[in-house]
């Protein structure tokens, strides 16, 4: 999901150009607040979407109300760790992007996905304590 939001170090399309912003010159100070808006709030979206797939709700929180402040924390962490990688990581080439998401970004998804969809399955026949 990281490279999906096309920020740094994902920013292929900005970099071409290495002018002032890449394509985003053509754009008037209205449709570029838009842009950018727009692409703040999609990785808002990836972050949760991520939060409620992989990380879930926390089981040891018995207060039903913490439920959604816990779900804001784990969007609002994932958001800063894109922030994080974005200011520590320089910009790939096309060659590097596409090795890294097929050699290691792919099956590490993969893996992730294996063990939400395991984990009950495995766990069922465990007794409650």
């Amino acid at each position: 999901t990281l490279a999906e939001t096309n920020r740094a170090p994902f920013d292929l399309t900005e970099g071409e150009s290495e002018l002032v912003s890449g394509f985003n010159v053509e754009y008037a100070a209205g449709p570029f607040a838009l842009f950018f808006m727009a692409e703040y709030t999609n990785i808002i979206l990836m972050n949760a979407l991520t939060t409620i797939i992989f990380l879930g709700p926390l089981y040891y929180i018995n207060l039903p109300e913490l439920y959604s402040t816990n779900f804001m924390m784990e969007a609002l962490l994932l958001s800063s760790t894109f922030l994080w990688i974005r200011a520590s990581y320089p910009r790939f080439r096309y060659d590097q992007l596409m090795h890294l998401l097929w050699k290691n970004f792919l099956p590490l998804t993969l893996a992730l996905c294996m063990w939400h969809i395991s984990l009950p399955i495995f766990t069922a026949g465990v007794p409650p304590s």
